[in-house]
């Protein structure tokens, strides 16, 4: 799942005396609506029973998990044509936006445990290009 910062999101727009916050009444609507789910909870309780059950909780970062292409990883602003529709600028993949977010966030979270399980092993990715190739020498 994405670590959004549930604080940071439902930060208040109100701003200062001198720089008055725009549009308050609409932010101040949507940070009850963010509060009122519970997320955080939602988060907690995943997590535990995920344990309970042998399984676990990922969380990734959520940096361009909207505008990163799932088929083949172009990230620009404009592949998220609208709040619904994502459409690749490079290879023209089209997908609901949200199905396509989801796709990269199991995408991100799976090279992540598989990279934490190569590390707890013992195993070690070399970074491309800095192992010797050892060719064989014919006779």
């Amino acid at each position: 799942m994405e670590e959004l910062q549930i604080r940071n999101m439902s930060a208040s727009a109100n701003g200062t005396i001198e720089e008055p916050g725009r549009n308050v009444k609409a932010k101040s609507g949507l940070n009850k609506s963010i509060l009122d789910q519970g997320w955080h909870e939602f988060r907690r309780q995943l997590d535990y029973k995920l344990f309970w059950r042998g399984g676990m909780l990922v969380e990734v970062n959520p940096r361009h998990t909207s505008q990163r292409c799932s088929c083949c990883g172009h990230t620009v602003k404009e592949n998220r044509t609208s709040q619904a529709l994502f459409r690749c600028q490079a290879c023209g993949y089209e997908e609901n936006a949200d199905i396509n977010a989801a796709n990269n966030i199991l995408t991100v979270g799976q090279t992540g445990m598989i990279c934490q399980a190569n590390h707890i092993r013992g195993r070690q990715q070399e970074p491309a290009g800095t192992r010797e190739e050892v060719l064989p020498v014919a006779s």
